[in-house]
């Protein structure tokens, strides 16, 4: 999970912070299984209220949605299993205003919802169980950047600026780095400015993973 503060949404570092995480798969595939799923922050007001816990999980739960959600986010989560109902719920007996929230996510979580999508994550109608918010879910080897991430040797010099930006990391488990720069490419060595290389810890002996930031650039 992540969250990023507002005065850093720039410069493509909510992109870094989404993407950089599937480079992390990509070189680790063994580690990982082979769905990955994401769960969406559903519709909440600035004063805490859900209309989906409101209706639906606050009947079962006695305690508040905050507290629901910090015990969840801690990792006790095993009062779900023992005091939700064992039968299915119908959509229909739920409010208006409650069924209109269902798989809608937050209004500033609607960007961090596009980047996923734009990497082939899809909400195929499972929503979390508080607040209502979607679950995206893909193969991990049909993300975009999983998929079409490279592998090559790394040669220093000075690349273009005038090409689109790209997604690189090392592939070290334990120190791991990854950051978006201009590069440039050759079928044999990926060309890094030493700036870029001493950031990623990495040098002209080394392999860097690439992948365009975007899916439309290549």
């Amino acid at each position: 999970t992540l969250f990023l503060d507002p005065k850093w949404r720039k410069e493509g570092n909510g992109y870094l912070l989404s993407k950089s995480r599937f480079l992390f798969m990509a070189a680790f595939r063994e580690r990982f299984n082979d769905k990955v799923v994401a769960e969406m922050r559903g519709v909440i007001d600035e004063h805490g209220y859900s209309p989906f816990w409101e209706s639906l999980g606050k009947r079962f739960f006695a305690m508040e949605f905050s507290r629901a959600d910090y015990l969840c986010g801690t990792g006790q989560k095993a009062f779900i299993a023992a005091l939700m109902p064992k039968h299915p719920l119908y959509v229909d007996f739920l409010t208006p205003e409650t069924r209109a929230v269902i798989g809608q996510v937050h209004p500033q979580t609607a960007p961090a919802r596009a980047i996923l999508e734009s990497e082939g994550l899809r909400y195929e109608g499972y929503v979390d169980i508080f607040d209502g918010g979607p679950t995206l879910e893909s193969y991990v080897s049909e993300i975009r950047a999983v998929r079409d991430s490279r592998v090559l040797p790394v040669r220093l010099g000075t690349p273009s600026t005038e090409g689109p930006l790209y997604l690189l990391s090392n592939d070290r488990f334990t120190q791991f780095r990854a950051l978006l720069a201009h590069i440039s490419l050759s079928d044999v060595a990926v060309v890094l400015s030493a700036e870029t290389a001493a950031a990623l810890h990495v040098t002209a002996a080394d392999t860097v993973r690439f992948v365009p930031l975007f899916a439309e650039e290549k």
